[in-house]
């Protein structure tokens, strides 16, 4: 369909139905700019998930021309990044995935009307395919006659509008990613095949190999080496983007929703359009501003584990069927084993180099509840609290005179010992490798008492830091513990987000929560005890979990106590825009520990709400047994907007 004549400039007149007042969509930020993601531009009335009609496709251009939007490509974001010319206010860049032929005929006379760059991203393994062939899209065997030619790919890189990016070569597609059978990306994932995962040198070689084939088909048929890559479903990690570096593509495309920079031009976010969306609802998603609610389920994975393998897949699907109902956006999502209960790791829910592993199911019930439960699932992970090493490698406290593990608190790793660094640090590489999850939270385990730690790597820190190398010398100098307190503080800090990069290494992106007490954030001076920090939280991680568990803290009043902890956050910028409200399912005092009565839990949700909290959630969720009761918080958890029936 052509609807839109074409003035003497060669530019598009717009009918004033198009027309629409300029402003309507904010700029992504100074120094940013916004990339979307086209695929199918088909015919009006076509019904596919990711195809968009021609004429919605020419309403987002007229839209974005008259919105004041500049289209870029490539050589501009190449040019700003090496300071040569800065992006324009408002800069767009156009993509368009898999090759489909209406990019040749519908696509690109669209482009030369609004004189606007666009990206083509090709896989070459459905691009070699003989033209009366099919190849497998999404498990369908598709003609190849629906992609364009390499003769009219030619054409269009001569028209000087469209370039072309490596969509690879062939990882378009799933692999089997654990011994259950469960098909993921095939880029960023370990295949697990013959009883065994693929090695590090495996991985590497394969898609090390693929990235090549394909930067050399596309050099072969259209005459240059492709400048950019676009992953295959948006996924992907750090060590794939090294070597799409290495071999000439510096901009790597993915699927995040969220404004792009010219210096991190190895993750390029998109918009995704899907289901043919509107001017209006493009105009949303390029503010980059929607309100973000989220409501978070803190799920123990010892209770999906059984040794009866029936079993253990009837406790998943009453987990996913649980979830699914509430309407949660994300799950925490235990990735440690401890049946004891006792808050330290004593094996892995996933292959590693250093503790047993229990079950190779994290990764399973991650995948299920993201698949079938459309949440975001976040890997809970110790920070200290692994049950390896020997007493040498511990956190040592002087509470009750020589330096000695606190039995009244977790058994943890010093993070002043190298050693230890690097052998946690090798355990969330592992995870990361061997599982798919959206961000990681951080135990509650990462913290040092105000007599921690004496472990002898901690006492030469102190010394390094100009500090008495005596934990009695440091408590009786008030300016000596204050700087102590800092020390051990930011130890924590950096400590954590050097695993969260060593995760992202293998996994990318990846958001980071961190679990912080409450008493640090009612009472700042009691940061010494613990060594944590909201203020540095809020600076340091995507959200700050803060453990808003009344009973646990002995309140009296548990609606006073949340009105306390909700206005110690508000008090920090960014507080509540960046903090979750974790209440507590069970109560401890007990024992057995006894559920917080459903009705209680939502009425604390329905106060935190009033109060004007963004995040919130609970632990734990029993799934087993149904606590808290769906019928009755389910309005209150739900990140849908109408979660139950009027």
């Amino acid at each position: 369909m052509r609807i839109l004549p074409l003035t003497r400039r060669g530019m598009l007149s717009v009918p004033a139905a198009l027309a629409l007042p300029r402003g309507t969509a904010a700029q992504p930020g100074p120094g940013r700019f916004a990339a979307i993601a086209y695929h199918e531009i088909g015919d009006d009335g076509r019904d596919k998930h990711y195809s968009i009609s021609e004429s919605t496709f020419v309403q987002h251009l007229a839209f974005l021309r008259q919105d004041g939007w500049h289209f870029v490509g490539i050589d501009a974001l190449l040019a700003a990044r090496d300071g040569r010319r800065p992006l324009p206010d408002k800069s767009v860049l156009l993509s368009f995935d898999d090759g489909y032929d209406d990019f040749a005929t519908r696509v690109l006379p669209l482009l030369r009307a609004f004189s606007a760059p666009g990206v083509f991203a090709l896989v070459t393994s459905w691009m070699e395919t003989p033209l009366d062939g099919t190849f497998d899209y999404g498990g369908t065997q598709t003609p190849r006659r629906s992609l364009i030619t390499w003769a009219q790919a030619r054409d269009m890189q001569a028209s000087g509008l469209c370039e072309f990016a490596s969509h690879t070569h062939d990882l378009h597609h799933g692999v089997p990613a654990n011994p259950q059978g469960n098909v993921q990306p095939a880029t960023v994932t370990r295949m697990y095949r013959g009883g065994r995962y693929e090695t590090d040198a495996e991985w590497r070689q394969r898609i090390e190999t693929d990235l090549a084939r394909a930067s050399t088909i596309l050099a072969r048929q259209l005459g240059r080496r492709p400048r950019s890559i676009v992953w295959p479903y948006g996924r992907y990690n750090m060590e794939a983007v090294g070597f799409a570096r290495r071999l000439g593509m510096p901009v790597s495309m993915t699927l995040d929703p969220e404004p792009a920079r010219p210096d991190q031009l190895d993750r390029v976010g998109r918009v995704l359009t899907m289901g043919d969306p509107r001017v209006r609802d493009v105009t949303r998603a390029l503010r980059f501003d929607a309100p973000v609610r989220e409501r978070v389920l803190h799920v123990d994975l010892d209770h999906v584990h059984d040794d009866d393998p029936a079993q253990a897949a009837r406790n998943l699907d009453a987990l996913v069927e649980r979830v699914a109902r509430l309407g949660p956006s994300h799950v925490y999502l235990q990735a440690f084993a401890d049946p004891d209960g006792n808050g330290v790791a004593d094996a892995l829910y996933f292959p590693n180099r250093h503790l047993p592993m229990r079950a190779d199911l994290f990764n399973r019930v991650a995948w299920q509840l993201s698949s079938r439960a459309d949440v975001q699932v976040f890997a809970w992970m110790p920070v200290l609290a692994f049950a390896i090493g020997g007493p040498g490698d511990l956190v040592l406290s002087t509470r009750h005179g020589a330096p000695a593990q606190d039995t009244e608190h977790y058994r943890r790793l010093t993070p002043f010992s190298a050693a230890n660094r690097e052998k946690i640090g090798e355990i969330y590489e592992d995870l990361a490798k061997h599982a798919a999850f959206a961000g990681l939270l951080f135990h509650d385990d990462a913290f040092l008492s105000d007599f921690e730690d004496a472990n002898p790597a901690a006492l030469g820190a102190c010394r390094a830091a100009g500090l008495p190398a005596d934990v009695a010398a440091i408590r009786a100098d008030p300016a000596a513990m204050a700087r102590w307190t800092a020390l051990k503080t930011q130890t924590l800090t950096a400590f954590t987000l050097e695993l969260a990069q060593r995760a992202r290494r293998w996994r990318a992106p990846l958001v980071t929560a961190r679990n912080l007490y409450a008493e640090p954030v009612l009472n700042p001076a009691a940061q010494t005890w613990f060594a944590q920090s909201l203020t540095d939280a809020l600076a340091a991680y995507d959200r700050a979990a803060v453990m808003a568990m009344p009973y646990m803290e002995q309140a009296r009043d548990p609606h006073d106590f949340l009105r306390r902890v909700h206005a110690a956050v508000a008090a920090h910028p960014e507080g509540i825009a960046k903090t979750v409200f974790e209440l507590q399912a069970a109560d401890w005092r007990t024992r057995p520990s006894r559920p917080v009565p459903a009705r209680t839990l939502r009425a604390q949700l329905r106060l935190l709400q009033r109060l004007g909290a963004h995040h919130m959630g609970w632990y734990p969720d029993d799934f087993v047994q149904g606590r808290p009761e769906a019928d009755i918080v389910q309005d209150a958890i739900s990140a849908r907007s109408f979660p139950f029936r009027r």
